[in-house]
């Protein structure tokens, strides 16, 4: 199969979908592999060692389209990308198509397999959203420490405070991936941290792991309302995979927060869990003001550190990539492979039901 690695174009964007190791195990499998120009120079990876491991590197974006069967890619298509696409090529990457209605549209009428990263569910996880949610999480606090400065626009608080100085109240809602990573890195710094989930079985897990070091809360809009309204630093962490993410933040209750405390919602890129996050931001511009709070809109958080970014999702992603490029979209789907449930679009009809139920469109039968 020929293989196109396009140059991602999304402001702040600057992971790869490929690295050195994963092209070379992709040319030895038999396939071809295309790379733009200059597309690893973001993850510092250059043109040379993507060259050397067998890749052909090609400086039109458009003969890459042209000539690749599978599109290989970290983001969903932007704009500029819409009329490059054709029928019956194979897109394979992070699509988030619930909360993005034009590019499931775009990839309706152009008969494209959409192949979504995040829908792919192996033994009760989602592999290839496991080291993007990591990082997310991680980074998350790390972001939040950053803008409750002073000078950043924040409280001016220490996360961790100072002996005789009560430290900064972390409050994350979910308790996934993302959640537990979040409060990790906040645990570590010595913040006081709050995780809200509505499962009772993962609490108790939460509870038992870390102890009086650690409060979980059931997750209902009386223990969220007063859990926010303390809160130093919310971090949004909910995911349902595939479908659109549940408002649990209202309006009034960011409206009760604190001048200066700090909003980041790592699950803006399915919608968002915070009703005041309208819009998505960027690396370049992140943070927007509503009520006095601080807002962090980022969708794609792991990008600021795309080395580590890119090798992790690499990683993760390469066997399904190789498994799509060797057996080809009509045998995953005969066999019933896991990563048949990649397939978010398919021949112009939407495939994955969280998918159609948030865009209210019907869902066809794989």
């Amino acid at each position: 199969m020929i293989i196109g690695v396009p140059k991602e174009i999304v402001t702040g964007e600057n992971r790869i979908a490929v690295t050195p190791g994963a092209v070379k195990v992709l040319i030895n499998a038999g396939h071809k592999v295309l790379i733009e120009t200059g597309a690893g120079e973001g993850s510092m990876i250059e043109d040379n060692q993507l060259a050397y491991s067998g890749a052909e590197i090609v400086s039109d974006v458009q003969e890459i389209y042209h000539r690749a069967e599978m599109i290989y890619k970290v983001k969903e298509p932007q704009p500029s990308e819409y009329d490059l696409l054709r029928r019956g090529q194979i897109l394979f990457a992070y699509l988030h198509l619930a909360a993005a209605p034009e590019v499931t549209r775009v990839l309706m009428d152009k008969k494209v397999i959409a192949v979504a990263y995040e829908t792919v569910m192996v033994d009760g996880t989602l592999p290839m959203l496991v080291p993007m949610s990591e990082i997310a999480g991680r980074m998350a606090t790390q972001i939040g420490a950053h803008f409750l400065e002073r000078s950043n626009g924040g409280k001016g608080l220490l996360l961790g405070g100072v002996p005789g100085v009560t430290p900064a109240e972390v409050v994350i809602l979910g308790g996934g991936i993302v959640g537990v990573n979040a409060a990790r890195v906040a645990m570590g710094m010595g913040a006081k941290v709050t995780v809200i989930d509505i499962n009772v079985q993962r609490l108790r897990y939460l509870d038992e792991a870390n102890g009086s070091r650690l409060v979980t809360l059931y997750s209902n809009p009386h223990n969220i309302a007063q859990a926010v309204a303390k809160a130093d630093l919310l971090i949004g962490a909910v995911l349902i995979p595939g479908g659109r993410t549940p408002l649990l933040c209202t309006k009034e209750m960011v409206k009760s927060m604190q001048p200066g405390t700090v909003i980041i919602d790592v699950a803006i890129d399915q919608g968002g869990c915070i009703e005041t996050m309208d819009h998505t931001t960027s690396h370049s511009e992140p943070i927007y003001e509503r009520y006095g709070v601080l807002h962090y809109a980022v969708p794609n958080i792991p990008g600021a550190v795309p080395r580590t970014s890119t090798f992790a999702l690499s990683n993760a992603t390469l066997p399904f990539a190789l498994e799509l490029a060797n057996k080809g979209w009509e045998r995953v789907i005969a066999e019933k492979a896991p990563l048949s449930q990649g397939i978010n679009v398919i021949g112009g009809r939407v495939v994955n039901r969280a998918v159609a139920e948030a865009l209210s469109l019907d869902c066809a039968s794989l």
